[in-house]
């Protein structure tokens, strides 16, 4: 396994979601069988995959996403969204399913719930995805294994993977994996990441952790922040950790700059939140230090 920078070397390739996220805005999400009026709704571009793929691009990194949208007036609008916040966008295929659509509630403490209707995503071709060898990737669970399995055994660059939503994972993929990203309850359910060489755990407003077989070695904290909206604040963190890894920071500064980049994003209302070049995230050295 190589690390190579993200700026200077080969792009970083993302594998995932592609969603029009529809957002509810609600004082409190409703209880089973209730109605909650009052909401505002919006309309923005959204997938786990998307996300960390824009966030990664606004971080600084050479983007490539491999996904996929339908060939509707939808995923022409978030191919024109990914492009925008610099994404290359050649590997997005077209399919005859709808582009998927996420349906999110979010209460007033930022709190959110979210019901996925994946659509073309779950029609990603394995076998047309382009060639990623020597590159770096990040990837989710939002799509078929397979298609991560073909890009995670496609590059003999660093792989990242966030283990969301959690699925058992096959032994061979649990040992090509490079880091994994999940919050703390994903790591509850994964027993098989306590040997795993490299594991980041998030911990909400208390920040995250990165543990190397079982043991930690870094934490950091989430900066003060107000909370608007949770929904793409760990994809940002995936992203951030993944590029700060990559150009070669230590464990500890990149664990530092990824909350404090997730901290960024749950003050935005976006999924894809507006983020600076990675460096204005970067811990501050103290004199002496």
């Amino acid at each position: 396994m190589t690390v190579r920078a993200a700026a200077d070397g080969p792009p970083l390739v993302v594998v995932g979601a592609i969603n029009v996220d529809l957002t509810a805005r609600v004082p409190r999400a409703p209880a089973r069988g209730e109605t909650v009026s009052g909401g505002i709704l919006s309309r923005q571009p959204g997938g786990k995959g998307a996300n960390q793929a824009a966030a990664a691009a606004k971080l600084g990194a050479r983007v490539r996403l491999i996904g996929a949208v339908g060939a509707d007036d939808a995923g022409d609008e978030m191919r024109r969204h990914l492009a925008a916040a610099g994404v290359d966008v050649a590997g997005v295929q077209r399919t005859a399913e709808a582009t998927g659509t996420a349906l999110i509630v979010v209460d007033d403490s930022g709190e959110n719930s979210i019901v996925v209707c994946p659509g073309a995503n779950t029609a990603i071709d394995a076998q047309r995805i382009p060639d990623v060898s020597r590159a770096a990737a990040l990837a989710q669970l939002e799509v078929d294994l397979t298609v991560v399995e073909r890009v995670a055994f496609g590059t003999d660059g660093f792989f990242a993977l966030n283990v969301s939503p959690v699925r058992p994972l096959p032994d061979a993929l649990l040992q090509r994996v490079d880091l994994f990203i999940v919050n703390e309850h994903e790591y509850a359910q994964l027993p098989e990441l306590r040997a795993r060489p490299l594991v980041a755990v998030t911990l909400g407003a208390a920040g995250a952790i990165l543990l190397r077989d079982g043991v930690e070695i870094a934490r950091a904290k989430a900066p003060a922040t107000s909370v608007v909206s949770s929904v793409g604040a760990g994809d940002a963190f995936a992203a951030a950790l993944t590029v700060a890894i990559l150009r070669g920071q230590d464990v500890h500064t990149a664990l530092a700059a990824a909350c404090a980049v997730g901290a960024a994003a749950v003050a935005d209302p976006q999924s894809q939140p507006d983020l600076d070049p990675l460096e204005a995230y970067l811990p501050v050295a103290r004199p002496g230090r």
